[in-house]
């Protein structure tokens, strides 16, 4: 007999392997109704195939699923939405020429009984949603002209739109701006009001702590504790999920910055659009120092890190690195030019997503030696070069011959990280580098950056995550509509001066 004290969701000794690897370990998760609840764990833990079995994407190999208390069979997508699950994924799966109308609608389209759709209906039931969750949006607009936060909430609309009572929201944050963040929380309160449960999926301990009441954490498959969200510190939650103390304060020794190594020099960068992004801006960043670049997203930031690496045309100005002009070289010219680059977009620009993990570790350099003679690769190198990138930087699965495709997105940050900063360049360009990544990855790459600066290098950091900016940084220059509007020195900065400054208000001080 059914009670209301019966879970919305409960998941039982579940086992998944894929061959030899056990990714999820007798993990058990209950979900109640209208909360919350938190699942926390490093990078390849096994969290999002906990949730792809939970949504039909994957079998388990033992274990079972009850909805509402009865027994469930889930042996696909189509199952669970029947059942009212619905999955918003890191990657969001939009088809973007189509309009938000169209993208909701997909696959359960209202037609009359000559088989014509009836899409002032659908958009009408659309508005009504929408407007119920506080999930607001055009839904006449192209999924290409909206930002990832509507993005966002189209996914979240089309699960409702589907009847789902269980939403699981994998790394819902990842790729939105603090505003968005905040509006996420109000409507995480409207879906809970109405009865809804909903699984957060994050590596964020300050939004778990905010928006969570309970929180199961998971480390290598394994089930370590569940959690009321109120009674636990983000230290004891960080502690909990990599089963170390992990220190939140960036350690560092003095940067001793010296001669330039990049120089820009009054760029000029058109966006997509052929609008003006980078307007004039000049910048150097020195050997031994890290420069951080922070400003609102949009703000002609990733075109000035395109247009750096040989991404995206320069319509004028100049960029030097070691003295050596690269303006509109190509990215294989810049990167025999000692310059690397860790992508915003990991998945378009990062990596070959079908290529081996041992593949993408040698993307630029498999016909050098030792990888490459007489025109052969050599394999045992190559597998060599991996298994070591592989240990030190803690890429899991630890299996060289899977698919990029195949690992969860911090997996895929670090195998990034691991090649770029391997190539030992002269300038590291580092763009969100820690997008995805849990506390513990998060505290390795900040090292990694700073054992770069500590070597001599210079790196540019551009990071959306102010405070991660401020506390890695050495100088710190600020960005508005394509222009730097000030340059401040990082260890004495004032965050309030800086949000002025990052919404046009321009600081003079040190600008050069």
């Amino acid at each position: 007999m059914k009670t209301k004290n019966v879970p919305a969701l409960e998941m039982k000794n579940i086992t998944k392997k894929f061959g030899d690897f056990i990714a999820n370990d007798k993990l058990n998760l209950i979900v109640q109704k209208g909360e919350v609840h938190a699942l926390l764990g490093e990078n390849g833990a096994g969290k999002t195939t906990l949730m792809n079995i939970l949504y039909g994407l994957y079998t388990p190999t033992s274990g079972d699923i009850f909805i509402n208390g009865v027994k469930t069979i889930i042996s696909s997508p189509k199952i669970a939405i029947d059942n009212r699950i619905g999955m918003v994924h890191q990657h969001f799966m939009l088809v973007k020429p189509f309009t938000v109308t169209e993208n909701i609608i997909l696959g359960k389209e209202k037609k009359n009984k000559f088989g014509k759709l009836l899409v002032k209906e659908s958009k009408k039931d659309i508005i009504a949603l929408s407007e119920k969750y506080s999930l607001f949006v055009n839904p006449d607009e192209k999924i290409a002209n909206i930002t990832v936060g509507m993005q966002q909430r189209v996914e979240i609309l089309k699960a409702l739109y589907r009847g789902a009572d269980i939403l699981i929201l994998d790394e819902p944050t990842a790729v939105l701006t603090p505003q968005e963040i905040k509006e996420l929380g109000i409507i995480l309160k409207n879906l809970t009001n109405e009865g809804k449960s909903i699984i957060f999926i994050s590596h964020k301990l300050k939004e778990i702590t905010q928006f969570a009441d309970k929180c199961t954490i998971i480390r290598r498959g394994k089930l370590i504790d569940t959690i009321n969200v109120n009674t636990i510190t983000e230290q004891e939650l960080a502690s909990k999920m990599v089963g170390r103390n992990v220190n939140f304060i960036v350690e560092k020794k003095e940067a001793n910055p010296k001669e330039p190594i990049l120089k820009i020099k009054d760029l000029v960068v058109k966006d997509n659009l052929g609008l003006i992004a980078v307007n004039k801006l000049s910048l150097e960043v020195k050997a031994g120092e890290i420069l951080g670049i922070a400003g609102i997203d949009g703000n002609g930031q990733s075109e000035l890190v395109e247009a750096i690496a040989g991404l995206r045309n320069i319509e004028s100005g100049k960029v030097f690195v070691n003295n050596i002009d690269l303006t509109n070289k190509t990215p294989s010219d810049i990167f025999k030019n000692k310059v690397s680059h860790i992508p915003e977009d990991r998945q378009k620009f990062g990596l070959v997503l079908d290529f081996s993990v041992k593949e993408d570790f040698i993307l630029q350099t498999h016909s050098n030696s030792p990888f490459a003679k007489k025109g052969f690769l050599n394999g045992n190198e190559i597998n060599k070069f991996a298994n070591e990138l592989v240990e030190k930087f803690d890429v899991r699965p630890t299996d060289i011959e899977k698919n990029a495709r195949d690992l969860s997105g911090g997996n895929q940050q670090k195998v990034i990280i691991a090649r770029e900063v391997t190539h030992d360049p002269q300038l590291l360009i580092a763009v969100q580098p820690t997008r995805g990544l849990d506390v513990g990855a998060i505290e390795f790459v900040h090292k990694s950056l700073i054992k770069q600066r500590d070597k001599g290098k210079a790196v540019l950091l551009l990071s959306l995550e102010l405070d991660e900016v401020i506390n890695i940084s050495d100088r710190l220059a600020v960005i508005f509509e394509g222009e730097i509007v000030g340059i401040v020195d990082a260890k004495n900065s004032d965050v309030n001066k800086i949000g002025f400054m990052m919404s046009g208000g321009e600081s003079k001080n040190e600008k050069k």
